[in-house]
């Protein structure tokens, strides 16, 4: 989508800042844990299970761009296995650099619309049916923690904003399924909202639109977005194959934070470890800063330590969680976006040359 690479030059500042936040964050946390604790833990670390977290997530990230290209032929043509891994690089840049997670899927949906000439709103309907298979295995997982979390010996604070998260993101999930399924409700909704901001967006814009013509873009692209969602959902082959692979992706990420902490020694037990993982999955799309910087880490310490993990071990190994799920995904994902950034402005720039000649 233009507005996420818009909405990166335009918020850099902002976005540094919240880096710089997150950072600030982790150097405090890290700072009362005891710095030297945490550097002891890092320098005890076995470099082979290190480099072994690596190669899970890159198994991750391939298994991944697989699952959306099986979705892409169902809702339309897809690319070459090796063009929709690099698109996929350059969304998880987007989802990193944009609190919440916000801006992966848009910038995905923009990338194939001016690459491969692939409709918006159908590139946008195949990575938010690849969200949607994504998150099957967290909704079981997160009941199953909301469950668990009820028994654990945890402040009262901790234990109601845990469970309200889980079912905050289960119901927001559930609405974009929803609405993905039945055009006519979402159609309803956004033109209801889209009533309530137009007087505004009239005011703001040099341009006059009238609401009709609004409306009538609206329900185009909630149809096209329902049809290639209800598409890639309703294909028998391709649900069975995504529900594995989601359930495959989601044991294997279970598996390197395992390896995390063997890493540096400590053997945590499976049933805790994945319950309280999956939080920290959760508490990564809070809209507050990049991938919850901090935040997460503060959770996971706090519940690792009802299970008797030291505080420092817990950060050492969030830390080697991160230099493979985050920081490397990121700056392959910067390099990528940029390769696609570059090669839209040289179309844009050839196009605009065939039509003055043309012309």
């Amino acid at each position: 989508m233009e507005d996420t690479y818009g909405f990166i030059r335009e918020h850099k500042w902002k976005i540094i800042i919240s880096f710089a936040l997150a950072a600030f964050f982790i150097f405090a946390i890290t700072f009362l844990i005891g710095l030297g604790d945490v550097l002891n833990a890092l320098e005890r670390a076995s470099w082979e299970l290190i480099l072994l977290n690596f190669i899970i997530e890159g198994v991750i990230i391939l298994i991944w761009a697989l699952r959306w290209k099986l979705i892409l032929e169902v809702v339309d043509e897809s690319p070459k296995y090796i063009t929709v891994l690099t698109m996929l690089f350059a969304s998880l840049f987007g989802n990193n650099v944009t609190p919440g997670s916000a801006g992966g899927e848009p910038l995905r949906a923009y990338i194939l619309r001016e690459v491969e000439g692939t409709p918006f709103e159908i590139g946008f309907a195949s990575s938010t049916a690849d969200r949607v298979f994504e998150f099957l295995p967290f909704v079981l997982i997160s009941i199953i923690a909301a469950l668990f979390l009820l028994s654990w010996e945890i402040p009262p604070l901790t234990r109601i904003i845990v469970v309200i998260m889980i079912a905050l993101t289960i119901v927001l999930f559930s609405i974009m399924i929803y609405a993905g399924l039945r055009r006519e409700i979402a159609q309803r909704i956004i033109i209801s909202i889209a009533k309530s901001i137009y007087p505004t967006f009239n005011r703001l814009t040099k341009k006059e639109i009238s609401f009709m013509e609004i409306s009538e873009k609206l329900i185009f692209y909630v149809n096209r977005f329902s049809n290639g969602f209800v598409m890639s959902l309703q294909d028998r082959k391709v649900f069975i194959i995504g529900f594995f692979i989601s359930f495959a992706m989601w044991g294997l990420d279970m598996v390197r934070m395992y390896v995390c902490f063997s890493s540096l020694g400590t053997y945590p037990p499976i049933l805790p470890l994945v319950i309280i993982y999956t939080i920290g999955i959760f508490i990564s799309f809070l809209p507050l800063l990049p991938g919850a910087w901090g935040i997460r880490e503060a959770t996971l310490i706090g519940l690792f330590a009802v299970i008797g993990i030291s505080a420092d071990i817990v950060m050492a190994a969030s830390i080697i969680d991160r230099l493979a799920s985050y920081i490397a995904p990121t700056i392959i994902g910067a390099l990528a976006a940029l390769y696609y950034g570059r090669k839209v402005k040289n179309m844009d720039t050839k196009t605009k040359e065939t039509d003055i000649k043309t012309g």
